[in-house]
């Protein structure tokens, strides 16, 4: 059964956390500490996958479901919408050394400055 705006509103906190379910895929995962999040489920290549939506009342009920519509699509064309929302940084581990290492030798240099 369909969630309505008010279930996810009023949605308390338990000592667990549990899900609301909107149905095909998306639910409200409710967490201890208060925070009401957006997730879907789906599978892809045969393995279960996630996303993440964000949370309410960041993305409200309307939004996570067009989002869960725009997913559809996706998958109907036989892509897989969790690659495309992540975007890949190619870094080779010498570049992120350099650079972790400019960054680092520009501590020091302020460090040396200040007479630590």
């Amino acid at each position: 059964m369909a969630l309505k705006e008010l279930e996810v509103r009023y949605a308390t906190t338990r000592a667990k956390d549990y899900k609301l379910t909107d149905g095909e895929g998306l639910y409200l995962l409710v967490r201890p500490n208060g925070s009401k999040l957006w997730r879907m489920k789906y599978r892809y290549g045969g393995k279960e996958k996630l996303l993440s939506f964000g949370a309410y009342p960041a993305v409200s009920l309307a939004e996570a479901r067009l989002r869960r519509a725009k997913v559809k699509v996706v998958l109907g064309e036989g892509g897989d919408p969790g690659a495309s929302n992540r975007p890949r940084a190619q870094m080779t581990f010498e570049e992120a050394a350099r650079k972790w290492h400019g960054h680092r030798l520009n501590a020091l240099d302020a460090g040396m400055l200040r007479g630590c």
